[in-house]
């Protein structure tokens, strides 16, 4: 292991949010290595290249990594740090190799790298595309801690018109405007009335939940407007409402 990260996720193992974790595993799941050797079956690796580590394992040939729901490969998914041992080591075995490692480019800071093995792959995924941010939507990430943050910044990449920053912490608000937000609004009492002046009363196409508190997610379903999305990125450790009776008829 040449580089590897401390996730949001790990902790929320640590205070012992995640039931399905097996105990006494090496925690981490992002990660970059030099490869020290391959199994009969590796073909797209020799030992000595730079790999960035999937923090999902995949397949890349079940019905799960062919509807592009990797997370639930069936010989895979949330592997490393989870279920097996993870990235927070001098070495680690990686299982399905060939479709859960990637070649490292040659020239780039490995410091930066390394954000590309979890948490802005999450950001993007999770949070703009499974929002669905498109030209001209209006955003808002509740929540600017680290994958809020990349959350943030991946929802710039589809053109939004407005993009909202939502957080207790000034300081992480203020890392928000320096990654772009157009608004910050710092959570308290009027957190929606201040959302609601921002967007003419209409509330936000996408809410993406980077908190993982039920606090926060009842904070999303009161953002969204009509038609809209949220997104959720944050790791639930307790149980968070859905209040669909607020919900039904608003195409949600």
């Amino acid at each position: 292991m040449l580089k590897t990260t401390v996730c949001g996720t790990d902790m929320h193992i640590l205070q012992d949010h995640v039931p399905s974790f097996t105990e006494g595993r090496i925690l981490g799941h992002e990660g970059v290595g030099v490869v020290e050797s391959v199994g009969s079956s590796v073909t797209a690796f020799v030992p000595g290249d730079v790999v960035v580590i999937a923090c999902i394992t995949s397949c890349g040939t079940c019905s799960f990594c062919r509807r592009g729901i990797l997370s639930h490969c069936s010989s895979g998914g949330w592997l490393l740090g989870h279920t097996d041992d993870g990235t927070q080591a001098e070495y680690v075995r990686v299982q399905q190799a060939n479709t859960s490692l990637h070649h490292a480019p040659q020239g780039v800071d490995l410091d930066v790298l390394v954000l590309s093995s979890d948490i802005l792959v999450t950001g993007l995924e999770c949070g703009a595309m499974d929002g669905r941010v498109h030209p001209g939507a209006s955003v808002a990430v509740v929540g600017a801690g680290p994958v809020g943050l990349s959350a943030l910044m991946a929802s710039q990449l589809f053109s939004p018109s407005v993009v909202i920053s939502i957080a207790r912490n000034e300081n992480r608000l203020a890392a928000a405007r320096a990654f772009g937000a157009t608004h910050t609004v710092r959570s308290g009492p009027d957190t929606v009335k201040q959302v609601m002046e921002i967007t003419n009363g209409l509330g936000v196409d996408t809410v993406i939940e980077a908190a993982g508190s039920s606090v926060t997610f009842e904070l999303c379903q009161q953002l969204v407007a009509v038609g809209g999305t949220i997104a959720n990125v944050g790791v639930h450790g307790a149980k968070a409402d859905l209040h669909l009776e607020n919900l039904w008829n608003r195409n949600i």
